[in-house]
């Protein structure tokens, strides 16, 4: 018998690590199905217990893994990201991450809430366990002139616009590098950095905003920025690709924005955007 340790994914959270006695357990009573995300030292991804060799179906012999490194697929993409989560879980986490908006004072913690529950959820290669340990008081100003930012932007004059998206976008770029150095795996800190320039990432904030002006350019403009982003993530030792391209953005983007004009299908039509897109980002090894 292997004396491998297992993770697996359940009701959104990551369970493990247990040995594999331990999981055909959970086989056995119902808990782990053919459809359950599982995870062992080895993979390089999360992969359907049902997908693995001799895991299901009261074969006693070892799971078949492929060795560490070995992708699960050939495909040039990469090995995807995914994120598990349920509807109704979103759903609450996002009006509360709404109402803190709203109220500005409570953004620093609802803002900062969210993305630990978001980065919990997150299924990375090779990566387990992924935490946040982001604090809300690391940044709370910048969350408070975030919300302010937008309360000034319905002025009826157009020079505090001018003057506030700029500064929004900045504020942005601030809150991408606190997220991107307070990420976790297995209880430990990664050297993880953005070092994307402020006056670039600016840029690319204010030409999205222009872009708006053609209807549709925002999506070619929306896929070039993540693929800039995610060659700016310094400390991995793999390569982070962003696979979508623009027509993908926006057909998804104009389907989940029919389906919330129709208020009740909002939660899974947020729950089907969100894990597309999540799936869109992926690790490549770097080529020597």
């Amino acid at each position: 018998m292997s004396n491998r340790s297992w993770f697996f994914a359940s009701e959104g959270k990551q369970q493990g690590p247990y040995p594999e006695t331990g999981l055909r357990e959970f086989i056995a009573n119902g808990t782990v199905t053919a459809e359950t995300l599982v995870w062992t030292e080895g993979m390089a991804g999360w992969q359907k217990a049902g997908d693995i060799p001799g895991l299901l179906f009261g074969d006693s012999r070892p799971a078949a893994v492929p060795p560490s490194g070995t992708p699960l697929t050939t495909d040039a993409a990469g090995q995807p990201l995914s994120v598990d989560f349920s509807i109704w879980a979103l759903l609450g986490r996002s009006l509360l991450l709404m109402i803190g908006f709203l109220l500005v004072v409570p953004s620093p913690w609802t803002a900062t809430g969210f993305y630990r529950w978001f980065i919990e959820r997150l299924r990375v290669p090779q990566r387990p366990d992924l935490g946040f340990t982001g604090k809300p008081g690391d940044i709370w100003y910048v969350f408070v002139i975030q919300r302010l930012c937008t309360y000034a932007g319905f002025s009826d004059d157009w020079y505090p616009t001018l003057i506030v998206i700029p500064l929004e976008g900045f504020l942005s770029w601030m809150t991408l590098r606190w997220m991107v150095a307070n990420i976790s795996s297995e209880g430990r800190q990664l050297p993880l950095n953005f070092a994307g320039s402020p006056w670039t990432y600016v840029g690319w904030y204010l030409l999205l905003y222009v872009s708006v002006i053609t209807i549709i350019g925002w999506a070619w403009v929306m896929t070039a920025w993540m693929r800039w982003i995610c060659r700016n993530v310094d400390g991995t030792r793999r390569d982070i690709m962003f696979n979508a391209d623009g027509w993908e953005i926006l057909w998804r983007a104009v389907v989940a924005v029919l389906c919330m004009v129709l208020i009740i299908p909002i939660p899974w039509a947020t729950a089907w955007y969100y894990r597309w897109y999540v799936s869109q980002f992926a690790l490549v090894e770097r080529v020597a």
